[in-house]
């Protein structure tokens, strides 16, 4: 034991090292090395007919053309799509995703249709170097190197499959331009991420915050009192600066109102409805309380395929469900009234409430680190805390990702599904961590929450 300690300690450092080091030459040999093993994973998966990208694929093909148009693909590529419904063009829209998504979508549709998963893959890895380059640029020193290290140990199968690289860049370029005080491109910024993934309507409120106090619309709290502090806050309402939020309210309702004229159903109700109805899936924090629950006595019927997702059945999951809802609900008050307080700046609220999230929903998908991973590399998350503890969360994550979901077989909504020896003992130890990192980081144990110092530029 004390010889692996020394060891863990030895990597720790040689890591925080290379992260806070000058760029040299041999730093760049081995991010070229980790930037050529994304690639190697993303293209080596482009040959499957039932990936993310070959599914998006579809949503685009059945926009642009209508339901005729899943005969171009193999079928069993489109095969997820309801029976049901509006099947002409322009009629057709994400179901679980907002309708923007069509754009990123219908980009590589430009190119022959047999090449759509290599030219998205191709477009994720654009993405990817913008992101390296944001950071290279205006973050901490070595926050590019740790986006990239990141990224491979804990996303490296889906980061460039999946469209998710798009709002983790809005999210950043959010606080980026926030912190440079250009407020309506921030705003922007922020907008543009909701109309691509719904994730980032959470940091629509820090930014509000933030935006009041650096404009001096709203001063640190000078009463001693809890009440104090809240007729002080309340009396500082009138005095807000309210135009870039009206911005940002006026452009999401326009562009959704623009593919509502389409199908109102599709561009607004099946989002709602989806993330609502949704079960609790087999890898959320929630889940992992059912499982624990389920050796004492509590119902747990199994598991089924729907939604996207392998969920449990069980007359528990819907009541443990809300109780992660109003630990959200209420985590989100206590963050944001310590942000008024100025205990958090823009940057880590943000961090705290999708930490938030992600621990309280009721899903938990590898993607969701995606989220994550620029924004602690803004932040410089390379302290002993954070290489410990996220790298062997990221490694988890990989390890159930790859080595379980491989033993599982595809599966159509309604399947009852078997799961691998094994995996809820691997899920609870991941989700056990998780909890632990976002409790750390909201009560900033271990200094968890500190920032390094950025780059001059």
């Amino acid at each position: 034991m004390k010889m692996l300690r020394k060891r863990a300690h030895a990597l720790e450092t040689l890591l925080t090292t290379w992260f806070s080091a000058q760029t040299t030459s041999q730093s760049r040999f081995w991010l070229s090395c980790l930037f050529l093993l994304l690639l190697a994973i993303g293209f080596g998966q482009c040959f499957w007919p039932t990936t993310d990208p070959a599914r998006y694929q579809c949503y685009a093909l059945t926009f642009w053309f209508g339901k005729q148009a899943t005969s171009w693909v193999p079928a069993v590529q489109c095969h997820f799509l309801p029976t049901t419904g509006p099947q002409l063009a322009f009629q057709m829209l994400p179901r679980e995703y907002p309708p923007l998504t069509l754009l990123p979508f219908s980009l590589p549709l430009l190119f022959p249709i047999s090449f759509y998963q290599y030219v998205f893959v191709g477009l994720m890895a654009l993405t990817l170097l913008l992101i390296f380059w944001l950071l290279e640029r205006f973050g901490p020193r070595g926050s590019a190197r740790l986006f990239i290290f990141y990224s491979v140990i804990g996303a490296a199968a889906l980061v460039l499959m999946r469209y998710d690289l798009l709002p983790a860049l809005c999210t950043l370029l959010c606080v980026l331009f926030a912190e440079r005080q250009r407020w309506r491109l921030s705003y922007l910024a922020l907008a543009i991420g909701v109309l691509l993934k719904i994730y980032p309507i959470l940091l629509f409120p820090a930014l509000f915050l933030a935006e009041q106090r650096s404009t001096g619309r709203l001063r640190a709290p000078e009463e001693v009192t809890f009440s104090g502090q809240v007729s002080q806050f309340i009396r500082a309402i009138r005095h807000w600066q309210w135009a870039n939020c009206v911005f940002f309210v006026v452009l999401l309702g326009a562009v959704t109102g623009f593919f509502a004229l389409f199908n109102v159903d599709g561009a607004i109700l099946s989002q709602v409805q989806y993330f609502v109805k949704r079960p609790l899936q087999i890898e959320a924090m929630s889940g992992s309380l059912l499982w624990l629950l389920h050796f004492v006595g509590a119902p747990w019927q199994g598991n089924i395929y729907t939604y996207g997702s392998i969920n449990f059945v069980s007359t528990l999951a819907d009541p443990l469900s809300r109780l992660g809802t109003l630990g959200f609900i209420i985590g989100v008050l206590v963050i944001l009234w310590q942000q008024y307080q100025q205990r958090y700046d823009l940057l880590q609220a943000s961090i705290a409430l999708i930490l938030l999230f992600v621990a309280t929903g009721k899903v938990f998908s590898p993607q969701y680190l995606i989220w994550l991973i620029p924004l602690l590399a803004y932040a410089g998350a390379s302290s002993g805390f954070w290489l410990l503890n996220w790298s062997l969360l990221s490694l988890l994550t990989t390890f159930i990702y790859a080595f379980f979901y491989a033993q599982v077989p595809s599966a159509i909504d309604g399947q009852i599904m078997i799961m691998p020896y094994g995996f809820f003992t691997v899920v609870f130890l991941r989700n056990a961590l998780f909890l632990f990192i976002t409790l750390a980081y909201l009560c900033n144990w271990f200094d968890a929450r500190r920032r390094q110092p950025l780059a001059s530029f």
